[in-house]
């Protein structure tokens, strides 16, 4: 672990060595301001990203979609540098897995493609519905994907017509205003306007609530913990909230255990955990049950005997067992294991743990890979379980079965913005599964996985008179 610890604190001093340029301050949790559209106060950013938002404006259709090119090019370009980056500055998650998120962020976010417009011609003259921007959005990223939000943000944003003003969360600070740095630099080599996006050379609370309730702020998108979705709910502005999950796995009778137990370590190990569409605790019938317990130790995880489980609920659980350790937010699967004298390879992804329903392992999201398996009588059980266990939140939930009643009585008894049937749950993401991708999910307000069309007003044109050629 030492020397684990060592190669990462270098990682971090090179980085922070190069981002770094004569004449910067050298403050803690600041960068250069040669950054692209990143500055030191409020007012100075507001009044960069206003001018480019009226300049924007007047972009064609033609000039967004070039823009959208360049991020998604720029976005597959970068995403090994900034992979390793956040893992160095964060301490959490896996390279791997962040450069799989880099890539399906770039490659599968919508851009102008996907706005609606609609037309509508008669007697009475021409009618046309059309998708316009708000202005400029306040965009709040987290620490578990930072640099993957930005770029799903800027490019549903930017096609929708919006400026962003981007508040990363301060535990990836650095990467997060590298990553908008590297973004304006290929929208201005687009020919777009410079300071589309715009963030801070700081992080704090005070500064993030002065922004949320600032006049030139249209709209907000905060991507992130229940506190801050709820503050940004009371700001009097319209508010999208992409707040936790805590998504369940159901597993009946008729699933087939080695392939569910092999999809759901997929899904729950992916990044460690730290996705909130991620498989957080398993709720399994009973005549399974053995089955998928026996499957997952064949599956690159590790069924923990259960003598075991109070030492470990000391290692991962915080002090009032209300939430995880965070300390072992994000890491490894062996680097848990270590903490309890079990030696495990690197590659490990997950640790198994057998709970019931009142654990908190089950209860709270915990972002690290330890999976609870709650086991239940039968499938009206599983779902009552499942159900509890979500707790409203309306996020993301995972059911594997052959039965295909069961698959629709439980996504209608569950109600989540996303629901995964027989695969991991990244498929709901669009890796390995159909359809777009977006790392803003905001189940919390209704909008689910967002888009340019959620960022966008819907504006009526009338001509009144004849107009019809027909």
């Amino acid at each position: 672990m030492d020397v684990l610890t060592r190669e990462i604190d270098e990682i971090v001093r090179r980085v922070l060595q190069e981002m770094e340029s004569p004449g910067s301050n050298g403050a803690a949790g600041r960068v250069t301001p040669q950054k692209r559209g990143v500055f030191s106060s409020v007012e100075e950013a507001m009044q960069a990203v206003t001018l480019a938002q009226r300049r924007y404006q007047r972009e064609s259709m033609a000039k967004r979609k070039a823009i959208i090119r360049a991020i998604r090019d720029i976005g597959i370009e970068s995403a090994q540098k900034m992979a390793q980056m956040v893992v160095a500055e964060s301490h959490k998650g896996r390279v791997a897995d962040k450069v799989l998120k880099h890539l399906l962020v770039s490659e599968k976010t919508p851009g102008v493609e996907i706005l609606p417009s609609d037309a509508f011609v008669g007697d009475d003259g021409l009618m046309i519905e059309e998708s316009a921007p708000f202005g400029t959005i306040l965009s709040i990223t987290p620490v578990t994907n930072p640099t993957a939000t930005i770029i799903n943000n800027a490019i549903s944003m930017l096609a929708a017509g919006n400026t962003v003003f981007f508040a990363p969360h301060p535990g990836a600070l650095q990467s997060a205003l590298t990553m908008i740095d590297l973004v304006n630099e290929a929208i201005q080599a687009a020919g777009g306007p410079a300071n589309l996006l715009v963030a801070l050379d700081y992080s704090d609370i005070d500064t993030v609530n002065q922004l949320m309730t600032h006049p030139k702020i249209e709209l907000l998108c905060v991507t992130g913990g229940s506190a801050v979705v709820d503050v940004a709910l009371r700001s009097g502005k319209r508010a999208i909230g992409a707040a936790p999950g805590n998504p369940p796995v159901l597993v009946d009778d008729t699933a087939d255990p080695g392939k569910a137990a092999r999809d759901i370590v997929t899904g729950h190990a992916f990044d460690n955990n730290m996705p909130c569409t991620s498989e957080k605790e398993v709720v399994v019938t009973a005549g399974v049950a053995d089955s998928l317990m026996a499957a997952f130790a064949q599956a690159n995880a590790v069924v923990l005997e259960p003598q075991l489980l109070a030492q470990l609920e000391k290692v991962v659980l915080n002090k009032d067992r209300s939430g995880p350790n965070p300390r072992f937010v994000g890491q490894n699967a062996s680097v848990i294991l270590n903490e309890l004298g079990l030696a495990a390879d690197e590659e490990l992804r997950a640790i198994i743990v057998e709970v019931d329903k009142a654990h908190p392992f089950a209860r709270h999201e915990l972002m690290l890979p330890v999976l609870p398996v709650v086991r239940v009588r039968d499938f009206e059980e599983a779902v009552d379980v499942a159900v509890e266990l979500e707790n409203g939140l309306h996020h993301s939930a995972v059911i594997h079965s052959s039965n295909i009643y069961h698959m629709s009585e439980f996504a209608k008894a569950i109600n989540t913005s996303i629901f995964v049937k027989n695969a991991p749950s990244v498929a709901g993401l669009g890796y390995g599964g159909e359809g777009y991708t977006s790392f803003t999910i905001a189940g919390r307000t209704g909008e689910g996985m967002t888009t340019a069309r959620t960022f966008t007003r819907y504006r009526r044109c009338s001509l009144v008179g004849a107009f019809s050629a027909v």
